[in-house]
């Protein structure tokens, strides 16, 4: 796969930024194989991965998936802009090598974006899924543009991962470098909110992968890069009142993930509980893309 040339100007090209995966990289790259929307290439950029995992996709042998690989560890925002750079497809899509795309992910966002062209990205609702692909809730979401934008000051409700966009809006704003941390995404719809017109398919389609865990050590970090950016952003513009909620935020944030961390539940989960129907479709994709349901929980029923 790494020596295969791009096919010439797929619809869409998928930018999936690999760093050791582990065992999550295959069922992320069988999800895009398996697309309904056939009419894509998926460029797999090796982040300095040590771990074998891109070995893992090897035998697919798909003339459309790239592995790029230089050796070295530059993080996600480097290896999104040389994505880019590299794209042959009109539309640019996001995701990140442990999630799981639905098989109507691509033809659901592409119709959108064919149907307004005044929409620069659009992303879909998305289940949360844990390290055994248990379901534990779903993302937090808005389906309007003047919804998604409503507060700057607390984020954009836009699941990263679920992203698809013209690729010249990608081009034109590019990810910052170096990228505040962790939070790359969101500086990039600051930055361009005021100016762009986002939307999301009012579907789930996704399934985003999230350690609770992992929460309690990055959280803090996250937290302070988000105000950090967020106060540079508004007080640059002589927006004081934004500049006010987005201080008042961060400590309340950090109150409110610390009380659900302690609960064991992740701040990044909106609704935790999932329709039956939502669990099997799941239990079904699952089973395609890697052979084997996820286990039952209690909460499951």
């Amino acid at each position: 796969m790494t020596a295969a040339a791009p096919r010439s100007s797929p619809t869409v090209t998928v930018g999936m930024p690999v760093h050791n995966a582990g065992r999550h990289l295959r069922a992320a790259v069988a999800s895009i194989v398996q697309q309904t929307f056939t009419d894509w290439e998926l460029l797999l950029m090796d982040d300095g991965s040590d771990d074998g995992a891109l070995d893992s996709v090897e035998n697919l042998a798909d003339p459309r998936i790239r592995i790029l690989r230089d050796g070295k560890k530059r993080g996600i925002a480097v290896r999104l802009n040389q994505a880019l750079d590299l794209a042959c497809g009109q539309y640019f899509a996001r995701m990140d090598a442990d999630d799981v795309s639905f098989p109507d992910r691509f033809a659901k966002q592409v119709e959108v974006l064919q149907a307004d062209g005044a929409l620069d990205l659009v992303a879909t609702r998305a289940i949360v899924i844990d390290e055994e692909h248990r379901i534990t809730g779903t993302c937090q979401s808005a389906i309007s543009h003047e919804a998604i934008c409503a507060r700057p000051w607390l984020g954009f409700p836009l699941p990263h991962p679920t992203w698809m966009g013209r690729t010249a809006w990608f081009r034109a704003h590019r990810y910052a470098t170096p990228a505040p941390y962790l939070c790359e995404d969101q500086e990039l719809l600051l930055r361009t909110h005021a100016h762009s017109k986002f939307g999301t398919v009012d579907e789930l389609l996704f399934a985003y992968r999230i350690q609770t865990t992992k929460d309690r050590r990055i959280l803090p970090k996250i937290r302070r890069a988000t105000a950090q950016y967020q106060l540079r952003y508004f007080l640059g513009r002589e927006q004081w009142y934004c500049a006010a909620l987005a201080l008042l935020a961060w400590p309340a944030n950090n109150a409110n993930d610390w009380r659900k961390t302690m609960s064991r539940r992740s701040p990044f989960v909106n609704t935790y509980d999932v329709a039956p129907r939502v669990r099997q479709q799941w239990a079904d994709i699952l089973d395609a893309v890697t052979g084997s349901a996820p286990p039952r929980s209690v909460s499951d029923g």
